[in-house]
């Protein structure tokens, strides 16, 4: 296998977002205005960057956040796998005192090894990473394709990146995450490592 470098970004910034609403694969929400400008930041910032294929989930807001490299003609594909973990019965609910003590008592599982747990009616992170390895995979057959964007949602970084750099899923949250943050890996003699992590120096950061 070839070396690789990938840029994986967050998406931007979305009303959700904004107002503490609760999105996942089921919430289908645009950028605001913020996340449109810094979607025009990133762009302006890496316009220069030759990437062979830009990877975005099916949901709008990654779409969105990378649009500029899509109207530039990047070659691009939707890979549905990379959606965002689903949050079930909270998807497009403000966040509550009830979301808040389940979302906290299921990372408390997550960090001490329990991964078959979730909200009512969400993915666990096991179930999230299992379609995270056929992207995975995908994105790895294509050799021609060194320089790679990847554009998806903060749970779901958290877990590729776990996916990527070998680690249990108890380490997600040693990966932080903001709107249209960076974070950069390379590929070589079998592994990945992680260059940069949170990057937002294009944001102004």
């Amino acid at each position: 296998m070839s070396t690789k470098k990938l840029f994986i970004v967050r998406h931007g910034e979305t009303d959700f977002n904004k107002l503490g609403i609760v999105q996942g694969s089921g919430v289908d929400s645009p950028l605001n205005e913020t996340g449109l400008e810094q979607a025009r930041m990133f762009y302006e910032f890496y316009a220069h960057v030759p990437f062979d294929k830009v990877y975005i989930s099916a949901l709008q807001r990654t779409k969105q956040s990378v649009q500029h490299f899509l109207n530039a003609q990047f070659p691009h594909e939707v890979l549905p796998e990379l959606n965002e973990i689903s949050w079930g019965i909270y998807e497009g609910q403000q966040s509550s005192v009830d979301w808040k003590a389940d979302y906290w008592q299921m990372i408390k599982h997550w960090n001490d090894g329990v991964y078959d747990v979730c909200v009512p009616g969400g993915e666990t992170p096991v179930q999230l990473q299992v379609r995270q390895k056929k992207a995975l995979q995908h994105i790895m057959s294509k050799e021609e394709e060194q320089l790679i964007l990847i554009c998806m949602h903060g749970r779901a970084m958290k877990s590729f990146l776990c996916l990527l750099l070998e680690k249990e899923l108890r380490y997600m949250e040693d990966f932080p995450h903001t709107n249209l943050c960076l974070y950069e890996l390379e590929y070589a003699n079998g592994k990945f490592n992680l260059i940069r992590e949170n990057d937002t120096v294009h944001l102004g950061g």
